[in-house]
């Protein structure tokens, strides 16, 4: 007699499972999350599977364990290896999240076919003949890529394991299945089972394996919060798609930093470098307006001049607006706090608007005077020179403070001609050798409005 199989109910949300259905996830809290599974009947074809991966291991000593000089391996797309650290780590497992129609797939396939190695593309959404098209748009048709339409986790293991790849790219991590498993794919079982198995040929086989992922109405990874853990590698692919640029950050490196990010520009034929990003955020016009102001940013080890545009007006529904774009909302109510405090100006009746050029988001403390100079200048009506930036945090006193590596941000300002840079006066000491570019140091708000509008 056939062993009737066992229902549970499991949140799609952390992977919680509980024999009988709660409105409420009591592991994260979330409410209409749990949905109903069938746990497999047949666990042995699961245990079997996982039994021809896995090799047999005994404990060691940590002294005696032996450790190899591992080789990274380029990508051959400098934006993608500097977001990795150097490249990819053999035996790493990547993961691509981000919104639909983003650029996902077209970076992994891009990368698949720029590296010219042996690299094995699983698609589970489209057909090769679609994926055949965007490699035309894109290029490399010499490329020794390969492309399977695969959805089950045992066949595209059995594929891997007779192709040997270099590089194994799964597109996309939600619609594969394990045939151990009776829910459908997608679900939470079926995305953790997959994923264990996927992950264990990889680091038993030192290939690297790049997971792309969708993401929810909430912006996170969908599927359990373990896949996140699982991984050595969390990226996300970012930006709005009524602008062309596209933002591939790091959200997790165990080989590498997750400060750093890449930048590139979706083209017909697919995605382009962006390597000298200032000069695209900072603007080229010769025109010379109030409320724009830029400043010398860092992000991870990569400075970039950034332009912030304000509006200051008057309230006309009488209640003030703060709205921001690419800047945290919070941090403009602080700033804005701090100039009524320490400067005397009186914006509380004022809308006030503020905008990131480019449509990027930054999160850099370095931004705050550049943040206060133009919405100044907006204010007060007040162009600064185009060649005029910023970099410095301004506290809550009123005090400017002083931010890292400032001969980088200096450095940077003066390649792409500014003339006139506004720093903290803390910082100055810091500074090696003489500067072909105007340092102004100011110690505090009331500093900066004098320098700046006298």
């Amino acid at each position: 007699m056939a062993k009737k199989a066992k229902t549970v109910y499991v949140c799609q949300q952390c992977g919680y499972d509980s024999p009988k259905w709660m409105g409420r996830c009591p592991s994260c809290g979330e409410w209409n999350t749990l949905v109903e599974h069938k746990l497999a009947s047949n666990q042995k074809a699961q245990s079997t599977v996982r039994e021809d991966l896995l090799e047999q291991r005994k404990p060691q000593p940590v002294s005696d364990i032996k450790t190899s000089d591992y080789q990274r391996i380029a990508t051959r797309i400098q934006e993608f290896d500097r977001v990795l650290g150097g490249g990819l780590v053999p035996g790493s497992v990547v993961l691509i999240g981000g919104e639909p129609g983003i650029g996902k797939s077209t970076l992994a396939l891009q990368m698949a076919l720029g590296m010219h190695k042996r690299v094995l593309y699983i698609s589970g959404e489209e057909s090769a003949e679609q994926i055949k098209f965007r490699a035309d748009r894109i290029g490399f048709n010499d490329s020794p890529c390969h492309i399977l339409g695969e959805t089950s986790v045992e066949k595209i293991l059995e594929q891997a394991k007779t192709f040997k790849p270099a590089l194994l790219v799964i597109d996309s991590v939600q619609t594969i299945f394990s045939e151990a498993l009776e829910s459908a794919a997608g679900t939470v079982s079926q995305i953790r089972e997959s994923t264990v198995l996927l992950l264990q040929y990889a680091k038993q086989n030192a290939i690297p394996l790049l997971l792309i992922g969708h993401i929810n109405k909430e912006g996170s990874i969908a599927g359990p919060k373990i896949l996140e853990h699982m991984v050595d590698v969390v990226l996300q692919f970012e930006g709005d798609r009524q602008f062309f640029y596209r933002i591939l950050r790091s959200a997790k490196n165990r080989f590498g930093p997750t400060s750093e990010i890449g930048i590139f520009e979706m083209v017909h034929t697919g995605l382009k470098e962006i390597a000298n990003p200032s000069e695209i955020l900072a603007s080229q016009s010769t025109d010379c307006l109030s409320g724009t102001a830029v400043a010398s940013a860092l992000n991870g080890t990569r400075p970039m001049l950034i332009e912030l545009e304000a509006l200051v007006s008057t309230a006309v529904y009488g209640t003030p607006q703060r709205t921001t774009s690419g800047f945290d909302i919070r941090k403009l109510g602080m700033l804005l706090a701090v100039l009524e405090k320490r400067a005397g100006f009186h914006l509380a009746h004022k809308d006030v608007f503020l905008n990131i050029a480019g449509g990027i988001k930054i999160d850099d403390p370095s931004l705050d005077l550049a943040v206060l100079a133009a919405i100044l200048s907006s204010n007060m009506d007040h162009a600064i020179g185009k060649s005029v930036c910023f970099a410095a945090e301004v506290g809550l006193t009123g005090e400017v403070r002083p931010v890292p590596r400032i001969q980088q941000r200096i450095g940077e300002a003066q390649k792409l001609g500014f003339k006139k840079i506004f720093i903290s006066s803390y910082n100055k000491k810091n500074l090696e050798g003489p500067s072909d570019i105007q340092i102004v140091p100011v110690s505090n708000v009331a500093d900066l409005v004098k320098s700046l509008f006298r």
